[in-house]
Parts: structure tokens; sequence; C-alpha cells
């Protein structure tokens, strides 16, 4: 993802309401980091860059070690939403991240809405 798209994604994320993410959060004693973390909320948002051109994410290993570090984050009680580069300046995406910090901030009934 380049400066540019990251500015802009953070920059949508503001203007919808969202709170500031963590860039490159170190979840675990792993060198293991995810993209944007609201830690407060257990959220981890991971930009699968070269999806289209055969990068490291859709590479045999690395996919693996993607896998592995995803299961950790679950593990930990963690949410994870996947993007691409491009999905980063769609309002669809600000909006699905803000609508999953809501429903993180909202205290546990126990019930399923």
């Amino acid at each position: 993802m380049t400066k540019l798209q990251d500015l802009l994604f953070c920059e949508l994320l503001k203007k919808a309401g969202c709170p500031e993410p963590t860039k490159e959060y170190r979840f675990s004693k792993r060198r293991w980091r995810i993209d944007y973390a609201w830690p407060d909320y257990k959220l981890a948002v991971e930009i699968e860059g070269g999806v289209w051109i055969k990068g490291r994410h859709t590479s045999g290993s690395g996919f693996m070690k993607d896998m592995e570090k995803y299961n950790a984050l679950t593990m930990r009680g963690w949410s994870l939403l996947r993007y691409t580069p491009k999905q980063t300046s769609y309002q669809k995406t600000v909006n699905e991240i803000f609508e999953l910090i809501e429903i993180l901030k909202a205290p546990k009934s126990g019930f399923l809405a």
C-alpha cells in the first residue's frame, strides 16, 4: 500500500468517526504485526497486497504464514477484516470497519442480534 493510499484511508476512517488506528501493531512476542489495529476493541485490519501480481500473500509459503498469524489473532480473541489496497478507498470498507467497532464497543448481553 502506498503512502498516499494510507493517508486517504486514515482520512476516510477519521471522517467516518472511527477512532485512530495503531499502525503496524505488534500483537505477540513473534514479529507479527497488524497493518491497522484498534487494540481496545481487539480489531485488526490487514491490507493484502500483491493479490493480482503473485505477491507474497498469494505464494504458498506466504499464504501459510498469513494463516498462522490470522489464527493466532483469533485465538487471542481478535476480530480480523482483510482488504486489498484498492478497497481502502471504498466507502463500503470504511463503513464495515465503523460498524464492527460499534459492535465491539457495545456491552455484551449474551444474546445475538
